[in-house]
């Protein structure tokens, strides 16, 4: 039996979809969100994802600071290397990943913040415009000067 996720799909055209999903394999091209309200599955395919996020919750956590880059704040439990994740939409995402390689089409990540809703974000490097990692990730975090998830 799958697992049920709770996941937000950001797809390129700017558009969300909430909802769970059970059949999200990053090796596909496909998968399916079932919404929140009970309308029929989406069919997701990869060539339009932005970014899946698994969360914990689908309205978010209410009064949770976002973090900015990887300050003194960023979970010190994290695993993996630093990684800043510089979108074509204008978006930042900071975190840590084991998967990440500049030759994959995508790539996993788990945010800086252990105790935020994300859980962690499957990113498609089409959606991307610069991918750092180590020390570079810092630099991008703070050469953009905006928060960053």
């Amino acid at each position: 039996m799958n697992e049920i996720n709770k996941v937000v799909a950001h797809m390129l055209d700017g558009s969300m979809v909430k909802g769970t999903t059970q059949d999200f394999f990053p090796n596909r091209a496909m998968f399916h969100v079932q919404p929140i309200d009970g309308t029929p599955a989406h069919h997701i395919y990869v060539r339009d994802l932005k970014a899946l996020f698994f969360v914990r919750d689908f309205d978010g956590i209410n009064g949770r600071k976002r973090l900015n880059g990887f300050g003194s704040d960023a979970d010190s439990r994290a695993q993996g290397k630093r990684i800043a994740v510089h979108f074509k939409d204008g978006e930042l995402l900071c975190g840590y990943t084991l998967s990440y390689s500049p030759d994959r089409d995508s790539f996993f990540m788990l945010p800086v913040d252990g105790g935020s809703n994300n859980l962690r974000v499957y990113i498609a490097s089409q959606a991307t415009v610069e991918v750092r990692v180590g020390d570079a990730a810092e630099s991008l975090a703070k050469r953009l000067g905006r928060p960053a998830a």
